[in-house]
């Protein structure tokens, strides 16, 4: 068989039409993967084996395409099909329609994921945040000894060079016992909190 029967062979046989679909149709589902599954905790293994399943099947969908056809009549072998009557042989344009919806999809999950997703800024790991001080004696007149102590420490930290220090006016609302202090550390923006 020569190369241009090959290849026109090929194109008869819907191969070409074939893989473009499979493409785009692959490609939006592994999208849509590497979009939804991080939402729901899965892991990135699976997300990592999809993908891989999805590449391993192309070529699989091709030798398909290539020993079988879709008829009016059904899934059909080439030869059973090459030798029904052309009436019965309709050529459909199914695939346009399938690449141009899976390229409209991927699209849509591209600039959804692009800018729905959550910004996730790191927290800088020399950063720190000291909450008031309580005052813990029975004399309520030496509450200026608890604020001095924070001033100070806040003072001394403030002179390190490479430390981000939040400011005593952003911790005052955290002057009655916090309880949850991840959720404070994550709401001022740092790593550490005193």
């Amino acid at each position: 068989m020569k190369a241009t029967n090959f290849f026109g062979e090929l194109k008869r046989r819907n191969v070409y039409k074939v893989a473009v679909a499979y493409a785009v149709a692959g490609w939006a589902l592994s999208q849509g993967i590497a979009q939804v599954f991080p939402v729901f905790d899965v892991p990135n293994w699976v997300i990592r084996l999809i993908v891989v399943l999805i590449i391993v099947g192309l070529p699989i969908a091709l030798v398909l395409a290539w020993m079988f056809e879709l008829t009016p009549h059904g899934i059909k072998r080439t030869e059973t099909a090459d030798a029904m009557p052309a009436t019965s042989r309709q050529t459909k344009r199914a695939w346009i329609y399938v690449v141009v919806i899976g390229g409209l999809v991927s699209i849509g999950l591209f600039f959804l994921g692009r800018y729905t997703a959550p910004t996730v800024v790191p927290l800088p790991g020399k950063s720190i945040a000291v909450l008031p001080f309580e005052n813990l004696s029975e004399n309520k007149a030496n509450a200026y000894f608890a604020d001095g102590i924070q001033v100070e420490i806040l003072t001394r930290l403030a002179r390190i060079a490479d430390l981000k220090v939040i400011s005593r006016t952003s911790t005052q609302q955290y002057q009655s016992k916090p309880a949850d202090l991840a959720k404070i550390a994550k709401q001022l923006g740092v790593a550490n909190i005193v």
